[in-house]
């Protein structure tokens, strides 16, 4: 047991003493951001406008303004635990390159406890920085306006967290095996960054892409994972916006929204609430653990 933390202590170590591995990984979440400032708030604000045209006067301009600012924060977190994870797993590809996997694996220990060491390091650590980052998002947001969030929901969006960094981590470890040089994996990393912005909703709601797209981008479980952390931070505003309009457009201010903002995701031409993204994530990151543990066997042999 004292071997097995160790590893685990030393794969987290790794990355978190590396701080350019550690900014880098924040790349995504920093673009989101910067984005949001320079013009994706004013997009979101504009578009909620649109929507909410009807009721001008009933709905508080303050709930607009938390509505822009939730959808920021679910984008930072929903990346985040992505990028994270997938940082911290080329330590993997590191130790490979450098020959510490032979040293490693002339141990005794089990090639089962040193695939599940590198993977609890990198699904703690994705955790803790996505943890860290929402909580210093719910607090800005907090000082902002009402948030509508009770503590059950701030409980939700932590453990939203967990699975998120879990299924990153498994989903993403199938590739890291592949890769034999920190090269090839740093090239993945520029190509993971740019990409999951659009595949998560981050910059743009998936909804506005056509059907077969929003397929495509549904069948990642990041994107389930936002559409999760959207539904826990949005609900609440979006219930108080339909409160506000004292039912004369019979609830269908909440359900637009919804829609357009991606709360509820379409694949195959048929919408996803959350009972089936949690269990989608689930029975994805099973299929990845079983994938993991046959990879693993057969590309990590005894030297």
């Amino acid at each position: 047991m004292v071997s097995f933390i160790g590893m685990i202590k030393r794969n987290m170590l790794v990355y978190l003493k590396d701080r350019q591995a550690v900014i880098f990984s924040m790349i995504t979440p920093i673009i989101v951001f910067v984005l949001y400032i320079l013009f994706l708030r004013g997009t979101f604000v504009d578009a909620l406008e649109k929507y909410l045209e009807s009721a001008k006067g009933l709905i508080d301009e303050k709930d607009i303004d938390v509505f822009a600012n939730m959808l920021l924060l679910s984008g930072v977190i929903g990346s985040s635990v992505i990028t994270v994870s997938y940082s911290s797993l080329v330590t993997i590809v590191a130790d490979r390159q450098a020959k510490i996997d032979y040293d490693i694996s002339a141990t005794p220990v089990t090639r089962v406890k040193i695939i599940v060491c590198y993977l609890i390091a990198a699904f703690i650590n994705s955790f803790l920085i996505s943890a860290i980052l929402l909580t210093g998002g719910l607090i800005i947001v907090s000082l902002l306006g009402n948030t509508y969030l009770s503590f059950i929901n701030v409980l939700a969006l932590y453990g939203i967290t967990l699975l998120g960094s879990l299924s990153a981590t498994t989903i993403l470890m199938i590739l890291v095996l592949f890769f034999k040089t920190t090269n090839s994996a740093g090239a993945f990393q520029g190509l993971l960054c740019a990409a999951v912005g659009f595949i998560i909703g981050a910059y743009i709601p998936i909804s506005q892409f056509i059907t077969p797209i929003q397929t495509i981008c549904n069948l990642f479980p990041g994107s389930h994972i936002t559409a999760l952390y959207r539904n826990v931070l949005l609900n609440g505003v979006i219930e108080n916006m339909n409160s506000s309009m004292n039912g004369l457009d019979n609830g269908s201010l909440a359900t637009t929204l919804k829609e357009v903002f991606s709360l509820n995701l379409n694949m195959f031409d048929n919408y996803i609430m959350v009972n089936g993204m949690l269990w989608y994530v689930i029975v994805i990151i099973i299929v990845a653990l079983i994938a993991i543990a046959i990879l693993f066997n057969k590309l990590y042999k005894r030297k």
